[in-house]
Parts: C-alpha cells; structure tokens; sequence
C-alpha cells in the first residue's frame, strides 16, 4: 500500500484557497475511483482506493499545514511502511512554479512550504516523493501568506479543474509506470 498525501488546510474557511490544491487533487482522486475520504484515522481523513493498479491510502492531514508531519509519521508508523521513499507521494501547492505546472521529484528540500518542512522534520528524511503544483501568479505579490490563503477567484476555477486534471494523471503515471518515467511526461 502506498500513501497518497494532499496537502492542505481543514475547514470551509480554506477550501478553495491556493494552499489547498493538495486536498483538492486528493478529492478529485477520491471522485474518479469513486470513494469518499472520510474515515478518521491519525488526525487525517483517509479512504482507501486502487489507482493505477495501486491499492493506495489517499490522505488529507487535519492538522493544518505547519503540522502536516504529525499525522503522516503516525500513518507510516500505524501501516509500518519502512522506506518512505518508496511507499508515500505527497501533494502541494508551490509558489516558486508557475500557475499550472507540474513538478514531480523524488527528494528535496522544503522549499519554503511549511507543510513539507513539518513532514520532513517528523519523517527525518527527505526522500519521499511529491507532486507540486504551481501557484506562482504572473504579476509581483507583497504578501505570499495572504495570497496562498485568498480564495481562488471564480473565474479561474475552470482553470484549477484542468490542472487538477493533469495533476491526477501525473499521479496515476508516478504510481503505474514509475517516478521517473512520470518525471519525463509531466516535468
């Protein structure tokens, strides 16, 4: 089993905030393999699923994102997945790429993110694998908290769904033909 883990913030409040681009892969995956991620487990909802020929665990953290870590380490300790390389995929949102591009890698540093900081702090390792999405506008922004936490205005929802579209075939490509053939397709 695998661990899929979107990132994000819990809450009507941060919905459809950049930030949250992580639950909202998690939830397109949920849709199209027809489950709900509802069950509490680690301070995380989860719902188990097939992707891709995968049985995978698709997660969303309740801990808001600065604690992220907290519910991943106890999902990797609960399943007793001992190489986190192998077996977990995280999800976020990335203000360094640009609106809508992908970037799969499989290790790295934090990045600025502070939900990958969290994870990388409690998992003491940074080699897991993770999916980015860029958040980057094409204009200069003075406060980048505020902006990852605004609300996605309407009229580039139709926009989010196309990237959300691509971002779950990455993930079905990471998981079906491996991460570095995924890497050539999507980065």
């Amino acid at each position: 089993m695998r661990l899929i883990v979107g990132l994000g913030n819990p809450g009507a409040d941060y919905e459809w905030t950049r930030h949250n681009l992580g639950f909202m892969l998690i939830d397109k995956l949920a849709a199209d393999a027809g489950i709900a991620v509802n069950k509490r487990e680690c301070q995380a909802l989860v719902g188990r699923a097939e992707i891709a020929g995968c049985a995978v665990k698709l997660v969303k953290p309740q801990t808001f994102m600065n604690l992220s870590g907290e519910s991943v380490y106890c999902l990797i300790a609960r399943h007793k997945l001992e190489t986190p390389a192998e077996k977990l995929v995280v999800v976020s949102d990335d203000l360094a790429l640009p609106f809508g591009k992908i970037r799969i890698r499989e290790r790295g540093s934090a990045g600025g993110h502070n939900g990958l900081k969290s994870i990388i702090g409690c998992l003491g390792t940074n080699e897991f694998v993770r999916l980015r999405i860029g958040i980057q506008p094409d204009h200069p922004i003075n406060d980048s908290k505020r902006f990852v936490l605004d609300v996605l205005p309407r009229a580039a929802r139709a926009e989010v769904e196309k990237v959300l579209e691509r971002s779950a075939e990455a993930l079905r490509a990471i998981l079906g033909d491996g991460v570095r053939q995924a890497m050539t397709e999507f980065n």
